[in-house]
């Protein structure tokens, strides 16, 4: 069953980038405190999710930050350096704290993940956004299409603060 407003967020082991390398945390952890905005993405580098899910975050943090956000995370299936070379390339900066989920340990947990095979990338995330208030889900915006960036995207996430 996919995470819905009322859920805790999953407690899995993701990985972020350090100036050491890659190193653990705990989802919960990162999660739990605040007003956190988390956004899913099914890929780092692909198209929707380089040219528009990240870069609205990056751009509206300050407007995020205005209305509570504490945090704005992201999480993709794949490795903390792919993570930290993508954020570097956006300019996101320390704007949005990246969680890798390589093993996709924190999309499944979340039944967020997909099946994305038929493009000839394994097991993903499905493209998201949530609201979390003290590890626990207030709103949730899943994306039918992996490509389209409607309800997870910057806008419908500020709509719903």
């Amino acid at each position: 069953m996919a995470l819905a407003a009322g859920d805790q967020i999953p407690d899995v082991t993701l990985m972020t980038p350090s100036a050491e390398g890659p190193k653990p945390v705990q989802s919960a952890s990162v999660l739990g405190t605040g007003t956190v905005v988390l956004f899913g993405v099914p890929g780092a580098f692909t198209p929707a999710c380089s040219d528009t899910h990240l870069p609205g975050f990056v751009l509206r943090r300050d407007e995020l930050k205005a209305k509570g956000v504490d945090t704005v995370a992201c999480t993709s299936v794949n490795d903390a350096f792919v993570l930290e070379a993508w954020a570097e390339s956006r300019g996101a900066g320390d704007a949005v704290l990246m969680l890798a989920d390589g093993n996709g340990d924190f999309a499944k947990a979340a039944g967020l993940d997909m099946d994305g095979s038929s493009f000839g990338l394994g097991t993903r995330s499905k493209r998201y956004a949530a609201i979390v208030t003290d590890g626990v889900v207030r709103w949730i915006g899943v994306e039918d299409v992996p490509s389209s960036v409607d309800v997870s995207g910057v806008e419908s996430v500020l709509a719903q603060l």
